[in-house]
Order: C-alpha cells, then sequence, then structure tokens
C-alpha cells in the first residue's frame, strides 16, 4: 500500500488527524523532489487532508504538475478525489468534468476503479455509460453479511461478535470478498455494495 493509500484510507475511515499527519510526514519529507509523479503525490495526499475550497485548489494544482501522461492511472485518481470533493461542495458541473475523465481514463487502463467512478458521476448527476454500468457479482449469504456490517465501520472483532465466529474468521472472508467487486481495502466496502448489483449465492 502506498502512501496516498494510507492518506486516502486514513481519511474515508474517519482517522483524519492521522491522516493529516502522514500528509505532513510527506510534504516536509524531500519525497516530492524525487519526481513529478510523487510531487503529484505529495499535493493530492495534502488536498485529501485540506477541507473545503482549499483542498480543491490543491486537487486541480496536482494534476498540472509536469509529465502527468506518464502516470495515467495516478492522475486518474487525483481526478477522481477531485471530483468527489467538488460534488461536496456543490459544484457539480466541474464534478462531472472531473469524474468524467477519471471514469474514461480508468476504462482505458482496464481499472477496477471504473465502479467506483461510475458511483459518483450517478451521485453527481450524469448517467455513467453501459461499459461502466454496475455488474452483477455473486457473494455467498455469510460474505454479503459481512460485507455489510463492514461497510458500517465495524471492527473485525466487533463483526465475529456478532455473528459468533472468530476476528480471524472475518478477516480471511474480508479477503476473499474484496476480489470479487474489484476492490483492495475496507475502505471502498462502502461505494462497492452501492456500486454493484450485488445478490447472495448459496452457500
Amino acid at each position: 500500500m502506498g502512501n496516498d493509500d494510507l492518506v486516502e484510507t486514513a481519511v474515508r475511515t474517519g482517522r483524519v488527524k492521522e491522516a493529516a499527519a502522514h500528509a505532513a510526514a510527506m510534504r516536509e519529507s524531500s519525497m516530492a523532489g524525487l519526481s513529478p509523479r510523487l510531487e503529484m503525490l505529495v499535493v493530492a495526499c495534502e488536498a485529501l487532508t485540506t477541507p473545503g475550497e482549499a483542498g480543491a485548489a490543491l486537487f486541480e494544482r496536482a494534476p498540472s504538475l509536469p509529465d502527468p501522461e506518464r502516470w495515467p492511472f495516478d492522475v486518474a485518481r487525483v481526478r477522481l478525489f477531485y471530483g468527489e470533493r467538488l460534488r461536496r461542495l456543490r459544484a457539480m458541473a466541474e464534478a462531472r468534468e472531473q469524474l468524467t475523465q477519471a471514469l474514461e481514463a480508468f476504462q482505458r487502463l482496464g481499472a477496477t476503479w471504473v465502479t467506483r467512478a461510475a458511483v459518483e458521476l450517478r451521485a453527481g448527476g450524469r448517467s455513467a455509460p453501459a461499459a461502466a454500468r454496475p455488474r452483477a457479482v455473486a457473494l455467498t449469504a455469510q460474505e454479503l453479511q459481512i460485507a455489510t456490517l463492514a461497510a458500517t465501520g465495524l471492527t473485525n472483532k466487533q463483526i465475529a461478535e456478532r455473528m459468533l465466529l472468530s476476528h480471524r474468521t472475518i478477516g480471511t472472508h474480508l479477503y476473499q470478498i474484496y476480489p470479487k467487486p474489484g476492490i483492495t481495502s475496507r475502505a471502498a466496502l462502502r461505494d462497492a455494495l452501492s456500486g454493484l448489483d450485488l445478490h447472495a449465492e448459496e452457500d
């Protein structure tokens, strides 16, 4: 998991102070001077941890750094984060522009982030292209229950107590669940559940 993944995951799970501390450490290090890509990621992490329009301004700056075309996936992620921020600021037209660019890039790259971009774009009032619309993903009844509880923010231990299982069993199930909707972390579960056509299959 990269530094930007750590910051984004911390922000999305409500650990804002930890995210801000990590972004500050990145900024104070020599990381940004090593390459334009790393500079873009440092600025993007600052943007993720900076609220409101100040953060939006940092998001706007990040993809304009030198040679963005060399890192299309990273640029697409920044545009996705920027679009999410703009949508929450109610700047819908600008949000849709960023989200559309992100979605198109993810489609070209064959990245599973297409789903998240499509969900955000739909929330911003624009239908995603048919190719990016939610696909059917089958989970067992138990997997669906675990995923739903995890998406609410419950820890593995809390889920285990509710389901009378061990927390290690819950962790194993989550590890097996993530690839099915094409995600890699717990932080993405909520969007995956809302953005995919999920249904339970027979155990």
